[in-house]
């Protein structure tokens, strides 16, 4: 079983930045490539980005390229989100996730645990 608690969430100004952080108990994380989802409004539950249990690869969507960047520390199970250059686009509920698989497309069927989720607000 694993657990994943969001945090850094709240409200920004369009260009601004935040740092979501990912905390995940369990003692198997490096079994895990981890990744974040987002879900707008009366949006389905989209994929960001996403890295392996590693940190040598990470893919993102490309909506987020060149803004956002994942990262973990194994040695403290945690993950994280770096968002910068952010557009009201960007407002959402952003979930963390975990994967035993890094390969192939990430959606949210396909997750093996999900956090509660953190809300991003960005203001124009």
């Amino acid at each position: 079983q694993v657990q994943l608690v969001e945090s850094g969430g709240g409200l920004v100004q369009a260009g601004g930045s935040l740092r979501l952080s990912c905390a995940a108990s369990t003692r198997t994380f490096r079994n895990y490539a981890m990744g974040w989802f987002r879900q707008a409004p009366g949006k389905e539950r989209e994929f960001v980005a996403a890295i392996t249990w590693s940190g040598s690869s990470t893919k993102y969507t490309d909506s987020v390229k060149g803004r956002f960047t994942i990262s973990r520390d194994n040695a403290n199970n945690m993950v994280y989100l770096q968002m910068n250059s952010l557009k009201p686009e960007d407002t959402a509920v952003y979930y963390c996730a975990a994967n035993s698989i890094f390969s192939g497309d990430w959606y949210a069927g396909g997750m093996d645990y999900w956090g509660k989720g953190t809300l991003v607000t960005v203001s124009s």
